[in-house]
């Protein structure tokens, strides 16, 4: 398998991405964390992240996971090198992910190493076993109003949590991803906890916090 989750846009080793990216270095953006935003904005931003990549090399565009359901996916998803998935609400992501089967076909391409799965905050938090804990940061109330679902089991791929914007970091959401740090914790929970610049990088065997 190979990841690189950053707790903030492309974080301060983007060429750590770029090393782990195989073949003609294209993919898919995945905005559906976004999904909340008005359609403007949200095009905005995707015109954004694709320019933020193109800056290290990489062409990725949009696979807007509304547009698809399980078997139509399946089609359109082809052999990508790479998939970026941008940060926003987990649990909208989670949804959509869903709905459209995307999940599955991530994981199978995943334990194929078959390609990169990158992202930031809610990109990254998505891969852990569970998702308790983080509604405290993000509203369940957009999946309930977007997909009708709100599901708290994560992708699976992580061992533990995914909990971005800590320490040194000004993101707003860092006072109380601080605390969702804090009860896992408590609970005897471990996790991984990123700051704002850091990325968790994963190569098969290799897993480094950089």
């Amino acid at each position: 398998m190979r990841h690189y989750l950053s707790s903030y846009e492309l974080s301060d080793r983007p060429e750590a991405f770029t090393s782990l990216v195989r073949g003609k270095r294209n993919g898919w953006i995945i905005m559906n964390a976004f999904d909340g935003a008005a359609p403007e904005t949200r095009r905005i931003e995707t015109e954004r992240q694709c320019t933020n990549l193109a800056s290290i090399g990489l062409t990725a565009h949009e696979l807007d996971l509304r547009l698809y359901d399980a078997e139509s996916l399946s089609v359109k998803f082809e052999q990508p090198d790479l998939v970026w998935v941008r940060g926003g609400n987990v649990f909208t992501l989670r949804a959509a992910m869903a709905r459209s089967g995307v999940d599955a076909i991530i994981v199978d391409r995943l334990r194929a190493d078959a390609l990169v799965y990158a992202g930031f905050s809610a990109g990254g938090c998505v891969l852990a076993p569970s998702l308790l804990g983080l509604e405290e940061c993000d509203s369940t109330n957009d999946a309930l109003l977007q997909y009708g679902a709100v599901k708290y089991e994560g992708l699976n791929i992580l061992d533990r949590p995914f909990a971005p914007h800590l320490g040194t970091s000004d993101h707003p959401e860092r006072e109380i991803l601080t605390q969702v740090g804090a009860a896992y914790a408590h609970d005897g929970k471990q996790y991984w906890a990123l700051r704002d610049g850091q990325a968790l990088v994963v190569d098969g065997s290799s897993v480094e916090l950089l």
